[in-house]
C-alpha cells in the first residue's frame, strides 16, 4: 500500500477495511451536513474503541485534533492529527447508523454484544432549551468538502456507516511521529496512551 487508496461510501451505506498502523486516514464530507459513524477495533478485537475513557481523560466533550482515540485498555488506537472542524459529536452515540454498523460488523463476525460508542464525525450537537437539555444535532455544521484525517496507531478494523451523506476515504503512508507531535504532547494521557501502543508494536 505504498500509495494508499481510496473508496466512496454513499449515503446511506456502510464500509469497513482492515488499516495497518502508520497510515493516515482520511474522510471527507460528500455533501453539506454529514454524518460519518465510525467504529474502531484492534485488529485482535481485544481492544475497541471507549468514548467515555477518551473524552473523560482529554477533558473534552467531542473529538477534535490533537485528541488521541483510547481503547478500553488504556492502547491510543487512532490520534486525530487534523480537521476542517473543531467538534465531532460522540455523546450521541449510534443511533442513526447502528443498522448499517450492525451489517457491516457482521461480515467480520462481531454482533450486537460488540456495538460500542461511535464517533460521529461531521455532526456537531447542542442543548435544547427544555429543561433537560435535550441534545440536537446542528444544522449548517458541515460543508462538502470538510475533512478529518485519523492517524492509526494500531492495526485496525475500521467500520463505517453514513445516514445521510456520502464520504470519501483516503487512506495513504503516515510520516513518522516526531518528539514534538501534537497528540503527545496533547496531555500526560494522550502521551502514556500511545507510549503503551509502542510497546504493542515494538
Amino acid at each position: 500500500m505504498s500509495r494508499g487508496y481510496h473508496h466512496d461510501v454513499p449515503g446511506g451505506a456502510s464500509w469497513s477495511t482492515t488499516v495497518r498502523a502508520g497510515r493516515l486516514v482520511t474522510l471527507t464530507a460528500l455533501g453539506p451536513d454529514g454524518c460519518a459513524s465510525v467504529l474502531l477495533f484492534g485488529a485482535d478485537r481485544l481492544d475497541r474503541l471507549n468514548v467515555p475513557d477518551t473524552c473523560k481523560a482529554q477533558m473534552s466533550a467531542c473529538i477534535r485534533p490533537p485528541m488521541v482515540l483510547m481503547s478500553d485498555r488504556g492502547l491510543a488506537l487512532a490520534s486525530v492529527v487534523a480537521s476542517s472542524l473543531e467538534w465531532h459529536d460522540c455523546l450521541t452515540g449510534c443511533g442513526q447508523a447502528r443498522a448499517g454498523l450492525l451489517s457491516e460488523m457482521a461480515k467480520h463476525g462481531l454482533g450486537e454484544s460488540d456495538l460500542h460508542g461511535s464517533v460521529n464525525f461531521f455532526s456537531q450537537v447542542i442543548p435544547g432549551d427544555d429543561e433537560r437539555a435535550t441534545l440536537s444535532y446542528r444544522s449548517g455544521h458541515s460543508v462538502e468538502g470538510d475533512c478529518v484525517t485519523l492517524r492509526t496507531e494500531l492495526d485496525l478494523l475500521l467500520v463505517v456507516s453514513t445516514p445521510r451523506v456520502g464520504v470519501r476515504i483516503d487512506v495513504t503512508p503516515a510520516p513518522v511521529p516526531g518528539p514534538d507531535d501534537a497528540s503527545a504532547q496533547f496531555r500526560d494521557e494522550s502521551a502514556r496512551a500511545l507510549e503503551m501502543s509502542g510497546r504493542v508494536l515494538a
